[in-house]
């Protein structure tokens, strides 16, 4: 199961101690302070990956936190400092701290820092001076709060592929990406996204079927509806097999009407599906009716290579 929302603590690493320390040996039996500073703490980075799964990382660790800075030892010499922590997370992931402000991953590859690790405390070599030979001062190292983020998958795709369950949406990434994902002749096929990368470059979003009331929560509901709202174009899926062709279309953009009124003004091509099944004049008599601008088949590799023509005419 997909995981795209969860609230997480992130901590960076405390820095080390100071350390109270004199030299002392045969030749200098009393060689001054020599605590050392000790090592910064840890920070903790995001960086943005493809697998759009990483957050399920989350599923059962809430907790994150860097290595704390050591404690600095003797010889003025400062602690090791605190290793970094990098957590990787979808690209798309947005990120917001309770105070409100948040930070958004876009592009793969990209780290950002999302808690510093704190400084090292001063040791007595430190506090040395003129009227201060033997100073018994040091400093602890920052300790860092722990913060609480909430994440958020919204999904970075050029394309999102739309329809009622069980309209062809995955079939027709297979076919025109060289994504695998399962299909089988059931609704509710798909129950997370599906990504596909076409030759030209483009991202297509396979999203899990909606029904009527999904703006509203039913079915798989407002769960996958805002990963579509980042497209640029929609590929509205409605199937040649449907008893009601119009009223499926119509029911799936009332449901992104609902959702959102940016959601439903975004450029859509209507497709429709599985035009094998019926005679050519009652698949043309159809798509007048829902306005599709093309009919095609997965066992029709011409009707696959027009739809790729159309999408590349309407890509922005």
């Amino acid at each position: 199961m997909l995981i795209d929302e969860v609230r997480i603590k992130i901590k960076g690493g405390d820095g080390g101690d100071g350390t109270v320390s004199f030299y002392n040996d045969a030749f200098r039996p009393k060689g001054g302070p020599d605590g050392g500073i000790g090592g910064d703490g840890g920070s903790v980075f995001f960086e943005a990956v493809s697998d759009i799964s990483k957050l399920n990382q989350f599923r059962s660790t809430k907790i994150y936190s860097a290595e704390r800075g050591e404690k600095g030892g003797k010889n003025n010499c400062t602690g090791k400092n605190g290793e970094d922590l990098i957590i990787q997370v979808p690209v798309g992931t947005l990120a917001s701290y309770d105070n409100g402000t948040s930070i958004e991953l876009t592009e793969i590859g990209q780290k950002v820092l999302m808690a510093r690790g704190g400084s090292g405390g001063r040791g007595n070599f430190c506090f040395k001076s003129s009227t201060n030979q033997t100073p018994q001062e040091k400093e602890l190292g920052y300790k860092c709060q722990t913060k609480s983020l909430f994440l958020q998958l919204k999904l970075i795709a050029q394309i999102g592929l739309i329809g009622l369950p069980n309209a062809g949406k995955t079939s027709l990434l297979n076919e025109l990406t060289p994504a695998n994902a399962r299909v089988a002749n059931y609704a509710f096929t798909t129950l997370e996204p599906n990504l596909g990368v076409t030759k030209g470059g483009l991202i297509i979003a396979d999203i899990p079927g909606l029904i009527e009331g999904a703006a509203d929560g039913k079915g798989l509901g407002v769960k996958f509806l805002k990963h579509i709202e980042r497209t640029s174009l929609l590929i509205h899926c409605v199937s040649a097999e449907s008893k009601d062709p119009l009223k499926d279309y119509q029911t799936v953009r009332q449901e992104l009407n609902s959702y959102s009124s940016n959601l439903v003004n975004k450029p859509e091509i209507i497709v429709l599906t599985k035009s094998d099944t019926l005679d050519p004049k009652e698949i043309i008599k159809i798509q007048k009716l829902i306005k599709a601008q093309i009919s095609t088949s997965i066992i029709d590799p011409d009707s696959i290579k027009k739809l790729n023509d159309l999408i590349a005419k309407n890509i922005k």
